[in-house]
């Protein structure tokens, strides 16, 4: 059984952190590509970060700089760590994980809200 565990989330105050984990079960983690998205109210949902099995990385331009994916395929596991959150920022985070050819997996997502 497929499982992707968001964990990590809260409230934080704009220019604070947060480190997101993203914990998966059930599929082959060190061969998928894998990613964070976010979903604000009333918007669609966005890809935030990536990061390919081979460990290349790819950012939105709202978030370079401030935002770092990582991965640790012993302990099948996804990291987004967060620094000088804005309020904008403000969304649910879901991780992805995904291969050509396959449906991708989705986590039920963990909620991060920068205000103060």
């Amino acid at each position: 059984q497929v499982q992707l565990v968001e964990s990590g989330g809260g409230l934080v105050q704009p220019g604070g952190s947060l480190r997101l984990s993203c914990a998966a079960s059930g599929f082959a983690f060190s061969i998928y590509n894998m990613g964070w998205y976010r979903q604000a109210p009333g918007k669609q949902r966005e890809l935030v970060a990536a990061i390919t099995s081979g460990g290349s990385t790819n950012y939105a331009d709202s978030v370079k700089g401030r935002f770092t994916i990582s991965r640790d395929n012993a302990k099948n596991t996804m990291y987004l760590q967060m620094n000088s959150l804005k309020q904008e920022d403000t969304a649910v985070y879901y991780c992805n994980a995904r291969r050509v050819l396959t449906n991708p997996y989705w986590g039920q997502g963990t909620q991060v809200t920068v205000s103060s």
